[in-house]
């Protein structure tokens, strides 16, 4: 086992259930929270970025980002169902295209392969069915599922353009805050787009 994976490992064990453990505390707490990875996120994109034509539309983008996350945190199962499905897609397009590995799924980032797509779709999936049988849901599997893919696609598709950002950048990670992860925009590009996406949904539904 690499250092660099182990690192990996031990700060997902710390770091997502103190994140869990954030998002179900008092409306305040929350706020204060979003803030601050709101304020880390655009320094990473500053630094990352900096005078590159399209970095204030980043910041625009990020400010609706948190801003979304901020409004779907209102109901708690609405932002855990978001992160589950997340890192579900993260995870399982990791490990599933560190043991399959195959073709490359695009240049714009190498490390990304069809059986990582495959692997985050599949363990998406698995913890949809694990959240509709524990959950009394209000909507029908059929439009949990459809909701669960189309949030497993936009994090990849986050994912896949912030590491396109990353190679203008010429850098590897948007800053090593997370060890093993990178910066914070490493850690939550997906959510980026997901919440978006999710709180446009709870608007329409």
């Amino acid at each position: 086992m690499s250092s660099e994976f182990f690192k990996r490992v031990l700060s997902s064990i710390i770091l997502i259930p103190l994140f869990f453990y954030l998002i179900i505390q008092d409306s305040i707490i929350i706020f204060f929270f979003t803030i601050i990875c709101f304020l880390i996120s655009c320094y990473e994109w500053h630094m990352m970025t900096k005078n590159k034509f399209y970095k204030y539309y980043g910041f625009l983008f990020l400010l609706i980002s948190f801003f979304s996350f901020y409004k779907v945190s209102n109901e708690l199962f609405d932002v855990i169902f978001v992160i589950i499905i997340c890192i579900s897609t993260d995870i399982g397009g990791y490990f599933f295209g560190k043991i399959f590995k195959g073709p490359k799924l695009t240049k714009v980032s190498p490390n990304k392969t069809y059986a990582g797509m495959l692997g985050g779709y599949f363990l998406s999936l698995i913890s949809l069915a694990i959240i509709f049988a524990l959950v009394d849901y209000k909507e029908s599997l059929i439009k949990l599922l459809i909701l669960g893919i189309l949030i497993s696609t936009i994090s990849q598709l986050g994912d896949i353009l912030i590491s396109y950002f990353k190679r203008l950048s010429k850098i590897k990670n948007t800053g090593k805050l997370i060890p093993g992860h990178g910066g914070l925009l490493d850690r939550i590009d997906g959510m980026l787009f997901s919440f978006p996406l999710y709180y446009l949904f709870s608007l329409t539904g």
